[in-house]
């Protein structure tokens, strides 16, 4: 027959005294408080392991801390977990652990991380002004805190002296990427959600600063300038390069004869030289094979298609053609970056696809799947595009080729 256990009261406990040995005062269900000799009041609860069908004990906390009604509602909890299957001290050790794991998971250990896994997949240079500028806005003052502690307040204090010294673009930039960490935190099982997405809207925005470009009816101009002898085959060759193919000021200057497929009649731009690390081919006219043609004369022992003044071993200056532009009158009225912006107008004018356009111009679509498809999809509706491009431009310049 089992034995009749009297649930405690406060009263009971508070009379309960010390003596030479530890003894132990029994509420039921397996709820017990150890009286030690020292005088500390312990709570155990006492239970059969699921699995393993041996009795434990399971520290619950000490008395007057941890009073009857509470020691009575943890002895609940962990029943809660016996009827689960799971055993309780298995379930402390494993959330100690986990609140260990969030403590070490601090802003700058989990931005490491990160790093590791990003790097790889953006420019040197890009990813050294990632890092720099986490290092030097956000470490020193929220480098320690965990991860799963921060919050939007707390952020956005400590980047307020970059909006105080009108750093914004500096400041708009450190919230994208703050915000894009923070989803990969969310991602990987570090936190639950992102509390950080908003913090941007508390800031003053930076001014929309378009790239400087020329009227289309302004193109003559442009091109007969840029034909005149005292400017550096080299440099006419490569200005005349970016406008017909639409790239960047530097994919331009860093085009390499081996990217060059004669056969199929493309550029294929690797993907580390791209501004969204990914490849990008560049369907050729026969105004650029031309050109390419005349290039090897002069340039084909090098490595570069468009050598450095200084060194036929280097390639050319990224602000070679910005320079050369300013030099001759087109200060204020032209930078290099603004001829894609020129190709962009006239081809959106004229009626071209905007998708196809966006695409010629290795512009980043968010969905990745449908900007994989149309760079594949699209490549011989570009080839068609670029062909038109190059012969408006071959007429705008009123010559066969814009090189001779």
């Amino acid at each position: 027959m089992a034995r009749h256990i009297q649930p405690l009261s406060d009263t009971l406990i508070r009379k309960s005294k010390p003596k030479e040995v530890s003894y132990t005062l029994y509420d039921g269900d397996g709820l017990q408080l150890r009286i030690l000799p020292s005088g500390t009041r312990t709570w155990y609860f006492n239970y059969v392991h699921p699995l393993r069908k041996k009795r434990q004990n399971l520290k619950l906390g000490t008395y007057p801390a941890v009073g009857l009604a509470d020691a009575r509602q943890l002895r609940l909890e962990q029943e809660q977990l016996l009827a689960q299957g799971i055993d309780p001290i298995e379930f402390q050790k494993e959330q100690r652990q986990q609140q260990q794991e969030l403590r070490e998971q601090t802003l700058e250990t989990v931005a490491r991380d990160w790093f590791r896994v990003k790097l790889p997949a953006i420019s040197e240079k890009y990813g050294f002004n990632l890092q720099r500028m986490f290092e030097q806005h956000l470490f020193p003052s929220l480098g320690d805190t965990p991860v799963h502690k921060l919050t939007a307040p707390m952020v956005i204090a400590a980047l307020r002296p970059l909006e105080a010294l009108k750093k914004l673009e500096t400041l708009s930039r450190l919230c994208q990427r703050l915000n894009e960490l923070m989803v990969w935190c969310v991602n990987v099982g570090i936190i639950e959600h992102n509390r950080l997405a908003g913090i941007k809207a508390a800031f003053l925005s930076p001014r929309t600063l378009h790239m400087r470009t020329i009227d289309v009816s302004e193109l003559p101009e442009l091109l007969t300038t840029m034909r005149q002898d005292h400017i550096h085959l080299f440099i006419r060759g490569l200005f005349e390069w970016q406008l017909h193919t639409m790239v960047r000021p530097g994919e331009a200057a860093t085009a390499c004869w081996s990217e060059i497929n004669w056969q199929q009649k493309i550029w294929q731009i690797p993907a580390h030289k791209m501004k969204m690390a990914r490849t990008h081919a560049v369907p050729l006219s026969r105004q650029m094979l031309t050109l390419l043609q005349k290039m090897q004369a002069v340039s084909g022992s090098s490595r570069y298609i468009f050598p450095s003044l200084a060194s036929i071993h280097e390639h050319a200056n990224k602000e070679a053609v910005n320079n050369t532009l300013k030099r001759n009158g087109f200060r204020g009225r032209l930078v290099a970056h603004g001829l894609r912006a020129l190709a962009s107008t006239v081809l959106n004018d004229r009626g071209f696809d905007h998708d196809v356009i966006e695409t010629a111009l290795a512009h980043s679509d968010p969905n990745q799947v449908r900007s994989a498809y149309n760079r594949a999809h699209y490549l011989e509706r570009r080839r068609d595009l670029m062909q038109w491009w190059s012969d408006f431009l071959t007429q705008q310049a009123g010559v066969r080729h814009c090189i001779e």
